[in-house]
């Protein structure tokens, strides 16, 4: 399958495998995020999540644009593409259990779109980044757009989007589009590490503390939010 759910004790690893894109989604794979972030969430055997490109040396090089001439055929077909993209990203960004991103090689378009709405973004030194709707004729979509912001910063999301330039790890570092770099090529060890330290403390409080954020960034009241009282 090009995408599919390892489970590595209590880690949920999902594994991105379509070598011949370099890891570019197409119409199925997107497809397929919402059942398999329902299975991450269902299985009270697994705590965290993590995305990684398995073997194949890549995170994600955006969408296949091989497809595109029948996802953007007319406007109703581009709006069904439209949400069943934004379907997928959606569970990976409402998931009640923490996802980490394993970033290397190419991370492009859609997926830094995939990156963002993961939790925390872990990557390589030698990984690229690049947001290239502009090269394509296309907008960036809403809601990635606002992770993008929340991210990194209107100004820095504008640079990205007006430009659609390619950048490497260390200014990806710098504006906060992920959060750590891993020495050579130990970035999926790393986020295991990541991921097992987290599964290490109490899951009741980092799913809290991810509704809680979660609330407070869709602009919730941190004295007033359901969530405060549910978990106190």
């Amino acid at each position: 399958e090009p995408i599919y759910l390892h489970r590595n004790g209590d880690i949920a690893e999902v594994v991105i495998n379509a070598p011949a894109r370099r890891n570019a989604f197409n119409m199925k794979m997107w497809a397929a995020l919402p059942s398999i972030m329902r299975a991450i969430d269902e299985d009270s055997a697994l705590k965290v999540a993590v995305f990684h490109g398995g073997s194949t040396g890549h995170f994600a090089a955006g969408a296949d644009i091989s497809e595109f001439a029948d996802i953007y055929a007319d406007r109703d077909t581009a709006r069904q593409t439209a949400q069943t993209i934004a379907d997928g990203l959606n569970a990976i960004a409402n998931a009640n259990k923490p996802v980490i991103a394993a970033i290397e090689g190419v991370c492009v378009g859609g997926g830094v779109s995939l990156a963002l709405a993961c939790d925390i973004r872990l990557a390589t030194a030698t990984a690229r980044y690049g947001i290239t709707p502009a090269k394509l004729g296309l907008v960036y979509p809403p809601e990635d757009t606002q992770r993008l912001v929340e991210t990194v910063g209107a100004s820095q999301a504008k640079d990205m989007l007006f430009t659609g330039r390619l950048f490497h790890a260390d200014h990806a570092l710098r504006v906060g589009l992920i959060d750590t770099i891993c020495a050579g090529d130990t970035v999926l060890s790393a986020a295991r590490e990541k991921a097992a330290e987290i599964a290490g403390v109490s899951q009741w409080s980092v799913r809290a503390a991810k509704k809680m954020i979660g609330s407070l960034r869709r602009g919730g009241d941190a004295a007033e939010t359901a969530e405060v009282e549910r978990f106190l």
